[in-house]
């Protein structure tokens, strides 16, 4: 039982930032726009967010520098795309190699570096035996994430602004006719979304490994995107993807600190062999995917024909 806290909380942990991106990736779907290049932008948002935090000593400041860099490249994306009808595939990708390349030139100056972990906890709860120290000595970007969800959740399926961007996600061309302005609707979209993978970028160089190193958003931005599919679009889907994904990251540590005679490469390939597999089984059924995809997902929407 002792054992099983920390494991818990680890797997909380590792799962918070994937969730944090494939909440705000998912919005950016039920839009109607697919962003590709939610792994760049993790990666400049942990630089830019890291930089900010260790000038300022302001965590805070430092997500806030994280939110901003992403909604900026965002909007870049937005612009190439929705406005001037680039490929959504190819620049979302174009997008992701950019912010691999920035994020290790920017980043060249604070390779070293590292940052005071703070210790979090919540009054009285955080002494409940086992509860306490795996549900309630998170960070509090980790309750927020869980808020974030909810209202997520409630705004798809209880208000009228979730209504109207699943409607312009569903049919683009019905929605223009209704008088909604389908370019700025996706613009809030994409902006929220890169808002959602900078808080996960700056999670993982502020809290996850309170340092800079190059690259290591290590293909979560990747894995964010697939968990929009694996979740069928469903919020709540999101966040126990995101968990089982932390949980067997954790797993895998666990299981190499224990001496356990498997290649440790190998080890390092199961969350990511875990995804695929979940992915492989959930579109055996191509009727569930179908009836839950957004219609428009990846088509560019011009209102003048």
């Amino acid at each position: 039982m002792d054992a099983l806290a920390p494991l818990i909380a680890s797997a909380i942990n590792a799962g918070t930032p994937l969730m944090l991106a494939a909440l705000g990736l998912l919005i950016n779907e039920k839009s109607g726009v697919i962003n590709l290049g939610s792994e760049g932008m993790m990666l400049v948002a942990a630089v830019v967010g890291f930089a900010i935090t260790l000038h300022s000593d302001s965590v805070v400041l430092g997500f806030a520098a994280g939110a901003l860099a992403g909604m900026a490249m965002a909007g870049f994306f937005a612009w190439l795309t929705v406005w001037l009808g680039a490929n959504q595939v190819a620049t979302g990708l174009a997008l992701s190699l950019f912010g691999v390349g920035a994020s290790a030139y920017i980043g060249i100056a604070y390779v070293g570096e590292s940052l005071q972990a703070g210790q979090f906890g919540i009054p009285l709860l955080q002494d409940i035996p086992l509860l306490g120290p795996a549900l309630f000595r998170q960070h509090p970007m980790v309750y927020f994430s869980l808020l974030l969800c909810g209202g997520i959740i409630w705004f798809l399926s209880r208000s009228r602004a979730g209504l109207v961007l699943r409607a312009v996600g569903e049919s683009p061309s019905s929605a223009h006719s209704l008088g909604y302005s389908v370019r700025r609707i996706r613009l809030y979209a994409l902006l929220f979304g890169g808002a959602c993978c900078g808080l996960a970028g700056a999670f993982m160089s502020l809290v996850y490994t309170p340092m800079w190193v190059e690259g290591m958003v290590a293909g979560r931005g990747w894995i964010a995107l697939a968990l929009t599919t694996f979740a069928t679009w469903r919020p709540a889907r999101v966040l126990i993807g995101a968990y089982l994904f932390g949980g067997i990251t954790i797993l895998t540590y666990h299981m190499q600190a224990m001496g356990v005679p498997i290649a440790s490469q190998l080890l390092s390939m199961l969350p990511y062999l875990a995804t695929i597999l979940v992915l492989v089984l959930i579109s055996r059924n191509a009727n569930w995917i179908r009836l839950n995809m957004p219609a428009s997902l990846g088509k560019n929407f011009n209102p003048n024909t």
